[in-house]
């Protein structure tokens, strides 16, 4: 047993885990929060656990893992950093010893999906909040992503990690190393991050309010310090920035890359070209159909519909208006959105535009075969062919992501949420959307769903942000069999 080698991998998972808190919690000791025993003990326990984890099962260290032990691995990963993760809510007392409600938060900000139990945001210290925001910050990019990146000695370097969490059909090499590649990504992230911490700071906000909503902007989190989200900003220029950086987000980040090194070819992406069509189509649309709520002020409703359909549509999940109150063409069309999501390779959610696109330019081709059923004709995305290696899983991926999301709404309806409700959480969740409709709107929290509801939603966003197959597949029985025979082979 000793010889499994995902939880020697976990154990250092763990410890950077408790290194990370230690970064919120320089905040509560700087400014003497009343949250620091609550860090104090949450890094005690989480780095306890994993050094023990990691002492126990370094005999492993030296061994490879299988496909089947990646997928787990990475699965694991994310469950343990909510597990782990909501230490500091529950030893502070944010949900009065409720842990579960605690778990849905951690999660909630390690996938990104920026959902919330908390009902008064700005009642709780800046560390603890800081907190909230980091996870969202370390889960956008990815976890292993970020071992991948700093930690290949310690094995962490497997290309099978690197396509199970990074968002997207396609797990893009930006060089030939994958760790090579997981440091230049995250070294985008990191300076995207930083540069609208500074555009923050001009438009007029504070170092604090920068620094938590450009770590909850550049993973499209959402996750804000204050109870009314961006709007309580009141602040033009912010929303214009936030604007800005919520659709650098949703951009596939190999784009950046190829456009340091001088290709400004990728303007023809025809991802990223449809992606901005469609955001500029939605803008258009919201903005006629709000255009009489705002008392003709028109540029007022081009900054509220633009930044709710960036929002939505990024899976950022800000909100500066209570599109809940919206007509019901806008409050439709911001659902459908919710599914669409941005751009693969970015830290969007849901579905991704490229999916769609490819099961578009799949079905209009079968419509064909019926007219022409001899003639031969591929898909095409751009200029270049898409083989069936990756159509077929593109195909199973929008079936299976339809059915989960299907049988999730009936699960919360029998629990009894009305529709609107129980459908928007779920799409809110496992698009890693954050606000939905109805009881879940933008301004209320997901505390009318109750515990069963709450535990589903949580296993559904990390379904959502693993992309559904990485999750699933260690569920099959050929996987329990070669898990089953590695054991008894390392044993």
């Amino acid at each position: 047993m000793r010889h499994i080698r995902i939880f020697y991998l976990l154990g250092i998972l763990l410890l950077f885990l408790a290194l990370a808190m230690f970064l919120s919690a320089l905040w509560s000791l700087g400014a003497q929060g009343p949250d620091r025993l609550a860090f104090f003990t949450a890094i005690l326990i989480t780095a306890s656990v994993g050094g023990i984890v990691y002492w126990f099962f370094s005999p492993s260290k030296g061994k490879e893992l299988s496909i089947v032990e990646n997928f787990t691995l990475v699965t694991m990963a994310w469950f343990a950093a909510g597990i782990f993760g909501a230490l500091p809510y529950h030893f502070y007392g944010v949900f009065d010893g409720n842990y579960l409600h605690a778990f849905f938060e951690a999660v909630s900000g390690f996938t990104t999906t920026g959902a919330t139990l908390i009902e008064d945001i700005e009642t709780l210290p800046r560390g603890i909040l800081l907190w909230r925001s980091l996870t969202q910050w370390l889960g956008g990019m990815g976890i292993i992503v970020l071992f991948l990146a700093i930690l290949p000695r310690f094995g962490f370097r497997s290309m099978t990690m690197f396509k199970a969490e990074l968002p997207g059909p396609v797990a893009e090499r930006v060089v030939p190393r994958v760790v090579e590649t997981a440091r230049r990504l995250w070294l985008i992230y990191v300076a995207l991050t930083l540069a609208q911490i500074l555009f923050l700071l001009l438009s007029g906000l504070g170092f604090y309010d920068s620094l938590c909503h450009a770590l909850t902007t550049m993973p499209t989190g959402g996750f804000s310090t204050y109870n009314g989200s961006i709007a309580a900003f009141n602040n033009p220029m912010a929303e214009i920035v936030i604007i800005f950086f919520m659709l650098l987000a949703g951009i596939n980040f190999a784009l950046y890359f190829r456009l340091m090194r001088g290709d400004f070819q990728i303007v023809k992406n025809p991802e990223l070209r449809f992606y901005l069509a469609v955001i500029a189509a939605g803008i258009a649309l919201v903005t006629i159909n709000t255009y009489d709520l705002a008392a003709g002020d028109f540029f007022l409703v081009l900054r509220q519909s633009a930044f709710q359909v960036v929002s939505i549509t990024t899976t950022t999940g800000y909100a500066t208006a209570d599109f809940d109150l919206w007509p019901s063409f806008s409050r439709l069309f911001l659902l459908f959105m919710m599914f669409f999501g941005a751009c693969g390779g970015s830290t969007g959610g849901s579905m991704k535009q490229v999916r769609w696109m490819l099961m578009f330019k799949y079905a209009l081709r079968e419509l064909r075969m019926v007219i022409h059923p001899s003639a031969i004709s591929s898909v095409k995305l751009g200029e270049h062919s898409v083989s069936a290696e990756v159509l077929r899983p593109v195909m199973g991926f929008g079936f299976i992501y339809i059915t989960l999301t299907a049988l999730a709404t009936l699960a919360l309806a029998f629990m009894g949420l009305d529709f609107e409700t129980a459908f928007s959480a779920v799409a809110a969740t496992i698009g890693n959307v954050g606000p939905g409709l109805g009881g879940v709107g933008p301004v209320e929290t997901y505390l009318v769903i109750p515990p069963a509801g709450q535990f589903l939603l949580t296993v559904m966003m990390v379904v959502g942000r693993l992309e559904i197959y990485t999750v699933l597949v260690i569920f099959l029985p050929e996987s329990r069999r070669l898990w089953m025979r590695n054991i008894r082979k390392k044993g």
